[in-house]
């Protein structure tokens, strides 16, 4: 697994206490236990062993500026989803799928070095792996009438 995807699993997981929790970015930061983090991969020894080698400073690093951007930008981020989301009230929105289309935005809006078709991908196989069943449909279809209607910086692949 690359550095910048298991960046975005751990910003997920941030993201997601943040919005139950309302815990800073400073507190999350704290409170993280690369173990536990490890541990939850998937059950086997080997896959925890592996993410454990590859959970690195600059992982975390990566996360928590992800996860801080986020945080920052979460008015404009909300506001988006708000207007693309037809039938979809954000608050009603279960959580993995809210906080998974809040990274993939603010990845569109900031990290201009990361391809727009990028992000987006990333943040189905977020979804998919992290939700429920029709959640990475959902995030696509969410994502790709943004692209479609909104100017994004950066190149699209």
């Amino acid at each position: 697994m690359g550095k910048r995807r298991l960046a975005r699993e751990l910003a997920l997981q941030m993201l997601y206490q943040h919005d139950l929790g309302g815990a800073s970015p400073e507190e999350l930061a704290a409170a993280f236990s690369p173990e536990a983090f490890c541990d939850e991969a998937d059950g086997t020894d080997e896959t925890a062993a592996s993410r454990r080698l590859a959970v690195t400073s600059e992982v975390v690093a990566h996360a928590l500026r992800l996860v801080t951007g986020t945080i920052t930008h979460l008015d404009e981020i909300d506001q988006l989803i708000r207007r693309q989301a037809e039938h979809w009230r954000l608050e009603r929105m279960p959580p993995v799928d809210r906080n998974v289309l809040r990274l993939a935005i603010y990845e569109l809006l900031h990290e201009i070095d990361v391809p727009k078709l990028v992000a987006v991908d990333e943040a189905v196989d977020l979804a998919k792996k992290y939700g429920a069943e029709q959640s990475g449909r959902f995030v696509n279809g969410l994502l790709d009438g943004l692209l479609k209607s909104h100017d994004f910086p950066g190149s699209l692949t």
